[in-house]
């Protein structure tokens, strides 16, 4: 008997897939331009939390790496829409973000040894695992997109001015200084 399967078990539907398999790439490389169609890029404004995403085009040339790996290099251009966190006006900002990934074989993740000893490598130049000997461009530009995207987007010359005011009564803190003034005065 088989338990059914938990919704938090499942991985999250990809908003935009393109998978590219290391026997599709020919020794001289491989060399793809995409453009997200617009049920996509809603399905990424959607999960990125934005108003809209106009533009999404992603460039990529992937080519092999050593015994079964990928190299993909190239970047992720978009336009998007927020709503700018001084005026709440809309605000479309562009991004442009480069991508450099090295992808080996699983069974190629665990650490090197040299000599009887382990070799550290910093984690920003660990390579990504391939999951059933694939990459998934799309992914991979979706995952870029998300993280250039700015959590604070303000529209260009939006300063924020505090309310003012004209009683000092009125400052939040107005009881508390008072309170460390009578304190001071004892």
């Amino acid at each position: 008997m088989t338990t059914p399967e938990r919704k938090s078990d499942r991985a999250p539907a990809l908003p935009w897939s393109v998978p590219i398999a290391v026997s599709d790439v020919p020794e001289a490389g491989r060399h793809l331009d995409l453009d997200a169609d617009p049920q996509t890029r809603a399905a990424i404004a959607k999960l990125a939390g934005v108003t809209a995403v106009a533009r999404l085009t992603a460039s990529f040339d992937v080519t092999l790496r050593g015994r079964g790996g990928l190299h993909v290099v190239g970047s992720v251009s978009a336009a998007v829409g927020q709503t700018c966190v001084v005026t709440l006006d809309p605000v479309e900002n562009e991004i442009e973000e480069p991508i450099d990934l090295v992808f080996v074989p699983a069974a190629a993740m665990s650490p090197t040894e040299h000599g009887g000893a382990e070799v550290e490598v910093p984690a920003e130049d660990a390579p990504e695992p391939l999951i059933d000997g694939r990459v998934d461009l799309g992914a991979i530009a979706t995952e870029f997109l998300l993280l250039a995207i700015d959590p604070y987007p303000r529209k260009p010359g939006a300063v924020f001015q505090p309310p003012a005011s004209e009683d000092d009564a009125a400052h939040p803190f107005a009881a508390l200084s008072a309170l460390k003034k009578g304190d001071s005065e004892r």
